[in-house]
């Protein structure tokens, strides 16, 4: 048996070797930390301005979780239709969930505008329902959805779901068609590269070791050399360090764990996944699917509640591929090829954030549904650092810090065996 590859799948199809270094500038209007959906879109729009901008990242181009997830680009947040409304009111609320469905629109034009070629399509996302419980949970939704937003999905009860998912371990799903799929590392590369013709300067294997306030701006130290900057985007969401202690102590790093099967035969993958969406399901310990273009099962989940590593990773990988067959049993002679992993942001009132902090910008804490409203955060943050109309629609929410916690996640085993419990009774 061949050796599971543990890089993401994803990765067969860009060049992750890190560009050739190039001389730092001693000064630059814009400094980015990450390299990002979120740091590129700021700097593509940034440079097309007119300013000077550095990208620094620690790794390569995209290296984080923006080249290592499951390629869903989803309508809504974490929080559902019924809780954005009870914690921020309708028309917050409005706002909130409307921001989702403008960031789909705006990666599709952006993809288009650039040329990108990474599959990018509106396939639609199934939730599917764990139990029955759910399914009548998803009616409500639907209602609620189409009332206070405006939004239209549908419901798909059990026994039409095999018209969409071929499977009889989920009782039924809600289907909304505006959710779109794409080749994460093809995107964020191509990202990359919009931002290098802007004019953008992306400098990897350049981390940032000290921000400090300076007499015209920022003072950035790195290990090959220090600049200045009026500005700093800070754009490291799931990998956010020591560098930015207070927005540290603000985002927690989860892990999220994928396989991915050999290619399957073209009818075998078509019978799977008939329209091809993207699917998630409805536990906290949610499993989340799709196919790629070469027709493998992409399967992935929380798994546990870990921070992303080597050995959590493998230890991950035993629990998909038995819940891959949970929700599939005749995969059981399909290979899986691969296995990776890489760290989302959760926050702790399971909202993104955006705004300044220390003087310096930020926008982070996607918890699991970044690659949206990430690129579209990018933007719009870029557009309030030109001093052009504010589009963040997170603007002045408070951004909780998380008690007793330095940037070392010691409570997470814990919060698992409490979703655990959650997935278990209700």
């Amino acid at each position: 048996m061949s050796p599971v590859a543990e890089t993401p799948y994803w990765w067969s199809a860009v060049p992750m070797a890190a560009r050739p270094p190039r001389p730092l500038p001693e000064r630059a209007d814009v400094v980015v930390l990450g390299s990002g959906y979120t740091g590129l879109s700021a700097a593509r729009t940034l440079a097309r301005a007119g300013a000077s901008v550095v990208v620094l990242e620690k790794e390569t181009i995209g290296w984080g979780a923006s080249s290592r997830n499951g390629g869903q680009v989803l309508t809504g947040m974490k929080l559902g239709a019924a809780e954005l409304l009870a914690r921020f009111g309708p028309e917050r609320a409005r706002e909130l969930y409307r921001s989702s469905l403008e960031a789909i629109d705006f990666v599709e034009r952006l993809v288009s505008e650039e040329n990108i070629a990474c599959g990018f399509r509106r396939s639609g996302h199934l939730e599917a329902a764990c139990k029955p419980a759910h399914f009548e949970r998803f009616r409500r939704d639907q209602e609620l959805l189409a009332r206070a937003f405006g939004h239209e999905v549908r419901l798909v009860p059990k026994n039409e779901l095999r018209a969409e998912l071929c499977t009889d371990y989920y009782h039924g799903a809600l289907l909304d068609e505006r959710s779109a799929a794409l080749q994460p590392a093809q995107y964020v590369h191509g990202l990359a590269a919009a931002a290098e013709r802007a004019g953008a300067g992306l400098h990897e294997l350049t981390p940032a070791l000290h921000v400090t306030k300076s007499a015209t701006g920022f003072r950035i130290a790195t290990p090959r050399g220090a600049l200045e900057a009026k500005d700093v985007l800070v754009a490291t969401n799931g990998y956010t360090g020591a560098v930015t202690p207070k927005l540290r102590r603000r985002v927690i790093p989860i892990g999220s764990y994928i396989v991915a099967t050999e290619p399957l035969d073209a009818a075998r993958a078509q019978a799977l996944l008939p329209r091809r969406r993207v699917v998630f399901d409805s536990k906290n310990f949610l499993f989340y699917f799709r196919l790629s273009e070469d027709n493998r099962l992409l399967f992935g989940g929380r798994a546990q509640f870990t921070p992303s590593s080597a050995s959590s990773t493998r230890t991950a990988a035993a629990i998909l591929r038995r819940g891959m067959l949970q929700v599939f049993p005749g995969l059981g002679d399909a290979r899986i090829e691969y296995a990776w992993s890489g760290s989302v942001a959760f926050t702790r009132d399971l909202t993104p954030h955006a705004g300044r902090m220390d003087g310096m910008a930020y926008a982070m804490g996607y918890c699991a549904h970044g690659v949206g409203i990430a690129s579209f955060l990018g933007d719009a943050m870029a557009d309030a650092m030109l001093g052009r109309p504010d589009r963040n629609p997170f603007r002045g929410l408070p951004f909780p810090v998380i008690p007793a916690y330095d940037g070392r996640p010691w409570f997470l085993p814990f919060v698992g065996l409490w979703y655990k419990l959650r997935d278990w009774i209700h």
